[in-house]
C-alpha cells in the first residue's frame, strides 16, 4: 500500500512538472525559487539508494558495456546516466529510445545521456557521420560556431544531453590529447572552446570542459600509466575565463601532482583529490556546475586505486564515470554516507545538482 502511495505521488510530481514551464539550460545559474522547488520535492520522493544511483554514468556502444546489461541496470535503477562510445547514430537511437521507455515505464527519473562528439572524436564515436575536421584545425570563433552547431544538431537528433567536449588543454603535442585541443596558445584556447561551450548550451546541449586542472603540458597518458604534472598548475588560468562564461561541466583528468607544495596529491589522482576537486574547482574557482571524473574503468592511472570511485565521489565529484561495477559503487557511496553526515550532505548536493540540471534540459 506504502508503496502504491510512494508511485502515485512521484508519478503525480513528474506529469505536475512536465506541463509546468521548464527554465532554459543558459539560466541554470540563475536562482528560481520554483525550479528550487521542483528540485527539492522530486529528491524528497526518492530514497537513498536511488539518489546515489544518479550519480552514477555507464557506458554503451561497442566499446561499452552490451546493451543487456545497461538495460538491466536501467530496469534496476541503479545508473543516473550513460556514456555512448563508438556506435552508429541508428543503434545510439535504438537503444536509447528502449532506455527512455524503461524510464517512464518504471516512473523513474529520466537518464542522461553523453557522448564524446568533440570534433576529433565525433566520427569515432558516431559511425556514418559526415567528416569532420579535427579540433586542432578550429582557428576562428565563426568556424568554433559553426562546428559545434553541425555537431548539436546530430546530437539533438538522436537524444543527447551532455557533449564531453570540449578539450580546453593547451597542448603542443601531448600523447594523449594530440590534435584534440585549439592547440598551444593559451590565449586561442580559451576564445574558441568559449565560443565552443557557449554554442553548445545555447542550442540545448550541456557542454564540458576538460581535463581539469591540465592535460596538455603533461608527459604520458592516463590510459597507460599514472601521469605526473611537475611543479605550477599553468593551465589552470584556462578555467576562470570559461567559468565566467558559464560552462555546465568540467570533467577531471587522472593526473597526479607532485612538487607543488599546495596543489600535492600525494600520489592520488586529481580526479580523487579533495585538495584539487573541493579546494581548487569548487572553493577557489567557484565552479558551481557539474563535476565528474573521466573513465574510472579503463584508465591505469586510477584503476590500480583502491576504491576510486569512492575516493573521487568523496573528493567532490558530481558524477561517477564508468565505474567497474555499478551496484558495488552504490553500496559504497551509501555505506560511507552511513558513517559520515558531512559526506551524506555533500551526496545530496550532489544529486541535486544533476536533477536540476535534469529539470533545465526539460527531461523532467
Amino acid at each position: 500500500m506504502i508503496k502504491s502511495i510512494l508511485t502515485s505521488s512521484f508519478t503525480l510530481l513528474l506529469c505536475t512538472s512536465v506541463k509546468a514551464q521548464n527554465p532554459s539550460l543558459i539560466d541554470f545559474y540563475k536562482y528560481n525559487p520554483a525550479v528550487e522547488h521542483r528540485v527539492d520535492a522530486i529528491f524528497n520522493s526518492l530514497n537513498d539508494t536511488a539518489r546515489v544511483a544518479q550519480m552514477i554514468v555507464t557506458s554503451a556502444g561497442e566499446l561499452g558495456k552490451p546493451d543487456k546489461t545497461v538495460l538491466k541496470l536501467a530496469q534496476e535503477n541503479k545508473i543516473g546516466g550513460i556514456v555512448f562510445l563508438k556506435g552508429s547514430k541508428e543503434n545510439h537511437k535504438k537503444l536509447i529510445d528502449s532506455l527512455n521507455s524503461i524510464s517512464a515505464n518504471q516512473r523513474q527519473l529520466p537518464l542522461l545521456y553523453s557522448i564524446d562528439a568533440e570534433p576529433s572524436l565525433f566520427n569515432g564515436r558516431l559511425k556514418g557521420s559526415a567528416p569532420m575536421m579535427n579540433t586542432i584545425d578550429i582557428n576562428t570563433t565563426k568556424e568554433a560556431d559553426s562546428i559545434a552547431r553541425i555537431i548539436n544538431e546530430s546530437l539533438l537528433e538522436i537524444g543527447f544531453h551532455q557533449n564531453f567536449a570540449p578539450v580546453v588543454d593547451v597542448s603542443p603535442n601531448n600523447e594523449a590529447i594530440k590534435n584534440r585541443s585549439f592547440g598551444s596558445d593559451q590565449a586561442k584556447v580559451i576564445e574558441l572552446s568559449t565560443q565552443f561551450i557557449k554554442t553548445t548550451q545555447a542550442q540545448g546541449i550541456i557542454g564540458t570542459a576538460k581535463h581539469f586542472p591540465g592535460h596538455g603540458l603533461v608527459s604520458g597518458d592516463t590510459h597507460e600509466k599514472s601521469v605526473y604534472l611537475d611543479g605550477p598548475l599553468q593551465e589552470v588560468a584556462v578555467y576562470p575565463p570559461l567559468i565566467e562564461a558559464g560552462v555546465l561541466s568540467i570533467m577531471m583528468a587522472h593526473i597526479t601532482i607532485q612538487n607543488s607544495p599546495k596543489y600535492n596529491t600525494e600520489g592520488l589522482p586529481a580526479s580523487c583529490s579533495r585538495k584539487i576537486v573541493t579546494g581548487l574547482l569548487k572553493e577557489e574557482l567557484g565552479f558551481k556546475g557539474l563535476v565528474i571524473t573521466d573513465a574510472l574503468n579503463i584508465m591505469k592511472a586510477v584503476t590500480i586505486i583502491d576504491n576510486a570511485p569512492l575516493l573521487a565521489s568523496k573528493a567532490g565529484n558530481d558524477m561517477l564515470l564508468m565505474p567497474k561495477d555499478e551496484t558495488d559503487t552504490i553500496y559504497s557511496i551509501l555505506s560511507e554516507m552511513s558513517k559520515n553526515q558531512n559526506y551524506r550532505q555533500q551526496v545530496y548536493q550532489s544529486v541535486k545538482k544533476i536533477i536540476r540540471l535534469k529539470v533545465f534540459l526539460g527531461l523532467i
